[in-house]
């Protein structure tokens, strides 16, 4: 009976954790193809996860739709893994989040069915292992940016102009961080249609400023765009990039989404990503976001 006990408190724990964990998390991307299938959208897989998580209310969004703000933090999102180790006799899987980082926030449980039609059999397993996501409760934390501040750092940042500067414009101790806040935006709005037959995402986020930016530039912080050109040899599950040594400096591996690579190489530990033509390396040096731009020949 003690041990009984004990397993239900630590199984309502481990839910208040997850559910705390996932609150961090504004969306859910879900891959149009998944490792284990050879076409997108196998056997109704991802319009049938992106269906189930958006009736769990939470934003699911495509991988090939994703909204502008996801472009500038990918770390806003978890990405939906199909974990599928279906035999000819069996249909097993269970749907997984994993973040940024390429770090498992949360794991449904582990389903199994014998059903012979494969739709039927991906269905029925999809929707039983999305029972753990049920009482979750999720809903995102949206930070306040009135009570914590944007830290700005200006290391690396331009160090010669091409005008001289006049005496009035210099300053002798320049802060090396500069402390920004921006009002919440209450107005925000998403449409979003989720049925059996149909899953939308539209923003139509009212626009507050006049100042134009492109929809998905690429952030200044720590890019290197002087970066030499490193060259991509296959190994299992992804790639090696070499320079003209030639030396390996960066491992990428497969991840469940195009263009979308787990990276290790140089200490440095991130995702590898393309956003429009350019290979971008993203990783964390400390608390710090830094992005790197890559040259790579495939």
């Amino acid at each position: 009976m003690k041990n009984s006990i004990l397993i239900v408190f630590a199984f309502i724990s481990s839910m208040g954790i997850a559910q705390e964990n996932l609150n961090d998390y504004k969306y859910i991307v879900i891959p149009k193809k998944f490792e284990s299938f050879n076409k997108p959208n196998q056997y109704q897989t991802s319009t049938l996860l992106k269906y189930a998580f958006v009736q769990r209310e939470f934003l699911a969004v495509y991988e090939d739709a994703l909204p502008e703000d996801f472009y500038k933090n990918t770390c806003l999102g978890l990405t939906v893994v199909l974990n599928d180790q279906s035999t000819m006799l069996r249909t097993k899987l269970r749907i997984s989040l994993v973040d940024c980082k390429g770090q498992e926030v949360f794991s449904s449980i582990e389903v199994s069915n014998k059903i012979k039609q494969y739709t039927a059999a991906y269905k029925s397993a999809i929707l039983e292992a999305m029972s753990s996501y049920d009482n979750l409760n999720y809903s995102y934390n949206e930070p306040n940016e009135d009570e914590k501040p944007i830290t700005v750092s200006f290391k690396n940042d331009v160090k010669t102009l091409t005008e001289p500067i006049s005496e009035s414009s210099k300053f002798t101790n320049m802060p090396k961080e500069v402390v920004r806040t921006k009002s919440k935006n209450s107005n925000s709005a998403v449409v979003q249609i989720a049925t059996d037959s149909v899953q939308s995402y539209e923003s139509v986020e009212p626009i507050i400023s006049n100042i134009k930016q492109a929809s998905k530039e690429i952030p200044d912080s720590k890019t290197n765009t002087d970066a030499a050109v490193l060259y991509a040899q296959p190994i299992a599950n992804g790639y090696q990039l070499v320079d003209g040594t030639p030396k390996v400096i960066i491992k990428l591996l497969k991840s469940s989404t195009e263009n979308v690579y787990m990276a290790n190489g140089d200490g440095k530990r991130g995702m590898v990503f393309k956003i429009d033509n350019a290979w971008v390396f993203e990783y964390y040096k400390g608390d710090e976001l830094v992005r790197e731009v890559l040259t790579i020949k495939f």
